[in-house]
């Protein structure tokens, strides 16, 4: 079921939304070589916190951490550890903060020093993925034109949307239906209505689309060893379109 949210609940989503997006303005300058991933998880944890917020990912499902730290060919869910961060690497950042029982989520991808022409057009085409999806994400759309539009342009640029891992409904819950695919036909599923909220969340690789688990059960990878890379935004539908909640500055 599909839970439309109340304007208290939309208010608080927003203010969720607002530290996300600065936790992630922040990290454009902490990210860089020299770092571990542990220390950005420790930045992201303090940064939600310092507002009176939880780090909604650390307990989830028993995952151990504040945050996700996704490297190259890393396609998601990556933990943080003792890895640091070389030049030329690309990592994911994914957090979830959780204020007064609501969640909003964001990923984003960031260059560590000067990375490789084809990381950085990967890193380009990701993030224009991710706003092609939330164009279409409009009253009276149906939920797969978002996927449609995402892979339509993905494709068309030579690298290959995930499929193992989707979107979601957000609110009081981190997953809530709809599921939210970054793939396949249009005019299916769900009419899109003010008031949904949900995540567009699209994870590109530059060769196949297909993962692989590591044995730790979350960390998600690439089939091929290509990198991937993933930008997500939590948006809320408006009469006026869709209202991203997680913008930066």
């Amino acid at each position: 079921m599909i839970v439309l949210k109340s304007r208290h609940e939309i208010t608080l989503m927003k203010e969720a939304g607002k530290v996300v997006a600065g936790c992630h303005e922040a990290l454009r300058d902490f990210v860089r070589p020299g770092i571990r991933t542990l220390d950005i998880d420790e930045f992201v944890e303090s940064f939600i916190t310092k507002y009176n917020m939880e780090p909604a990912q650390k307990g989830y499902r028993g995952y151990p951490y504040a945050s996700c730290t996704s490297i190259n060919d890393v396609v998601c869910h990556g933990f943080p550890s003792d890895y640091v961060l070389q030049d030329g690497d690309i990592i994911t950042v994914d957090m979830v903060a959780l204020h007064k029982g609501l969640h909003a989520d964001s990923a984003w991808s960031y260059a560590v020093g000067n990375i490789s022409p084809e990381a950085q057009r990967l890193l380009d085409v990701t993030k224009t993925a991710l706003y092609k999806g939330i164009e279409v994400a409009v009253e009276g759309n149906q939920i797969s034109d978002i996927g449609h539009a995402i892979q339509t342009y993905v494709e068309a640029q030579g690298f290959s949307v995930v499929r193992d891992y989707i979107g979601h409904g957000i609110g009081r819950q981190m997953h809530e239906s709809p599921e939210v695919l970054h793939f396949g036909p249009p005019h299916r599923g769900a009419r899109i209505r003010k008031n949904m909220a949900f995540t567009i969340e699209p994870m590109v690789n530059v060769g196949s689309y297909e993962c692989k688990l590591d044995d730790d059960g979350w960390t998600a990878r690439t089939q091929d060893g290509s990198l991937s890379a993933q930008y997500e935004h939590t948006l809320v539908i408006t009469e006026n379109g869709p209202e991203i909640i997680t913008e930066q500055a």
